[in-house]
């Protein structure tokens, strides 16, 4: 079982940065890949970026060159940083988990933990 928690969502100005932590419970973390959802109201859940357990990383082509995720492992935590942000970029940022997604990183079907979810609001 592992358990997410979320952090970091705040109120920024356009064009400023955040970084969202996922803490993540569990001793074998390590062996999971990982990925931010967002979901902006009215809308569906979205991919943002995946990792996976070598360290691969993915992102949804849009946010490519503004957003990067990384993992410290160490620490058991996943990190979003979102630079360049966008009033486009508000929603709730969820984290989520999986032992094993293939190629499928960007579906949310396929993701078995999920943390709570941190709002990040970007004003104009």
């Amino acid at each position: 079982q592992v358990q997410l928690v979320e952090s970091g969502g705040g109120l920024v100005q356009a064009g400023g940065s955040l970084r969202l932590s996922c803490a993540a419970s569990g001793r074998t973390f390590s062996s999971y890949s990982s990925a931010w959802f967002r979901q902006a109201p009215g809308k569906e859940r979205e991919f943002v970026a995946a990792i996976n357990r070598s360290g691969d990383r993915y992102y949804v082509d849009h946010l490519k060159g503004r957003f990067t995720i990384s993992r410290d492992n160490a620490k058991n935590t996943v990190y979003l940083q979102m630079n360049s942000l966008k009033p486009e970029d508000t929603a709730v940022y969820y984290c989520a988990a999986a032992l094993d997604v293939g190629g499928g990183y960007y579906n949310t079907g396929l993701y078995n933990y999920w943390g709570q979810g941190t709002q990040v609001t970007v004003s104009s």
